[in-house]
């Protein structure tokens, strides 16, 4: 039988540590004075308390290590228990939101997809607007120490092919997983400090750096305006490709270069990445010069702003490219499932499994061709083997299975085709803006009925984790081990 005790005692930590973090925006509602201060201070003693009394109660089963079970558990649990708590300020709160519209907004936060329920994002008290970005600052570096901490561990999506680059490549440097996730979010809160000071040098107040910096670096997109980052248009929109792109390169790979291994550049997925990004922003620009009167400058800062948002999965907006023509809308449709880098705060699918991919076709094409050859799939130089293939097509398999279920769910509650399939993507997927007048760039996801969100809220969660984290806990053979 599991021992929930050690998955209940760190699930009581964090709680904890996210009623903590309440503090942050409470101050900034006070120093607004517009009184909203309380409703942080209660859901602050509130979250506190239940996290503190969790922990309490299963301190006794604490162990040194966690089996198989008890961190699939762990890793589920974490991004199911949280969103309970983080919901709290939105309905007790200026926007008394429902139960539903509440969790939404905490689950599109701490899994840093970006979509929205709430509207009038510009007169809402700052400590809320501040609140959503926290949740999402949070979401990210828990996402970065989970895909180099537990799902190498767990053998997910082929993410098993990192594990030696998490722990012996850098034994010399950083002997212990928990050293890891301290120099990580060293790392981050960096990255997140220099952000900010960017963005304030291109004009933004000190709140707007703040609440952008924490939602570029965590790659959410959550923006404190309606109209996203279409108020900041002009220098702010490179800092923030720039910070997006930083943020979407493995994080592991910023450790080992403070370790004296320039090996950034070196690593295959990076080099992937920042080319197909560079091309895709060329094209781009290049085709937005021949169908609207653009200046050379402009078209190139939106096509990079807006193919570097949908790509790394931050979702901000700087204009409604839904007006770009539908060649472009295709484009971006498919670009967000293409997803940044492993060991990064993006989403989706990312570059190394579609590397892998094209290594296991070339090597299938290549034996067809000369049937008696040996050709062995490789990455960044190492053969691939049979579990890492095997882990990648079984993860490619469930998401498009997922997102055509999620599809099919949501059009059973009525909504139009675009909506639908064009909102799984985006849950899945963790985007944030999807396509069409209702969930694209102009709008946001306040007008669907509740039984959507609900199935966008399970969306949202089981892309975060990488599909088979969940589903495995949903199988007989994970309770009979």
């Amino acid at each position: 039988m599991v021992d929930f005790r050690p998955v209940g005692y760190v699930i009581g930590l964090t709680v904890m540590a996210l009623g903590l973090a309440m503090v942050l925006p409470m101050m900034v509602d006070i120093a607004e004075g517009r009184g909203h201060w309380q409703v942080f201070a209660e859901s602050a003693i509130l979250t506190v308390l239940v996290g503190g009394l969790v922990a309490l109660s299963c301190r006794n089963g604490v162990r040194e290590g966690l089996t198989i079970q008890q961190t699939f558990l762990l890793t589920t649990g974490v991004w199911v228990i949280l969103p309970i708590f983080g919901a709290m300020p939105f309905m007790f709160g200026a926007t008394n939101s429902s139960l539903v519209d509440g969790f939404f907004e905490a689950m599109s936060g701490l899994t840093t997809t970006g979509s929205t329920v709430l509207s009038g994002l510009d007169t809402l008290p700052k400590g809320l607007n501040l609140w959503r970005g926290i949740l999402q600052w949070l979401g990210g570096i828990g996402i970065v120490i989970v895909a180099m901490v537990f799902l190498p561990e767990l053998r997910v999506g082929g993410m098993q092919i990192f594990r030696s680059e998490a722990f012996d490549t850098m034994g010399k440097i950083l002997p212990r997983a928990t050293e890891i996730a301290s120099r990580i979010s060293v790392i981050y809160l960096g990255l997140t400090l220099a952000c900010t000071a960017c963005y304030m040098m291109t004009g933004m107040n000190a709140f707007d750096a703040t609440m952008h910096a924490l939602t570029t670096v965590s790659t959410g997109g959550f923006s404190s305006y309606d109209a996203s980052f279409g108020t900041f248009q002009g220098p702010a929109e490179w800092v923030a490709t720039a910070f997006m792109i930083l943020a979407a390169l493995p994080f592991v790979r910023y450790v080992q270069l403070l370790g004296g291994s320039n090996v950034l550049l070196k690593d295959s997925q990076v080099r992937a990445f920042l080319m197909t990004i560079g091309v895709l922003i060329v094209g781009t620009a290049v085709i937005l010069m021949s169908i609207f009167p653009h200046h050379p400058e402009q078209a190139l800062r939106e096509a990079a702003f807006n193919i570097t948002s949908i790509i790394s999965g931050t979702g901000y907006a700087s204009v409604d490219y839904m007006e770009w023509g539908t060649f472009l809308i295709a484009v971006f449709f498919f670009l967000g499932l293409i997803g940044g880098c492993a060991g990064s705060t993006s989403c989706s699918i990312k570059i190394f499994r579609y590397q892998l991919l094209f290594a296991s076709v070339r090597a299938q094409l290549q034996r067809i061709y000369s049937p008696h050859g040996v050709f062995t799939p490789r990455y960044d130089g190492r053969p691939i083997s049979e579990d890492v293939l095997s882990s990648v097509m079984s993860f490619f398999v469930f998401f498009v299975v997922t997102l055509g279920l999620v599809a099919v769910a949501l059009g059973m509650t009525g909504l139009d085709f675009t909506t639908s399939v064009s909102g799984a993507a985006t849950a899945v997927a963790n985007i944030g803006p999807g396509l069409g007048e209702v969930i694209g760039p102009s709008g946001n996801f306040q007008p669907l009925n509740d039984t959507a969100k609900w199935i966008l809220i399970a969306a949202m969660l089981i892309g975060r984790l990488e599909m088979l984290a969940v589903y495995a806990i949903f199988t007989l053979s994970f309770w009979r081990a």
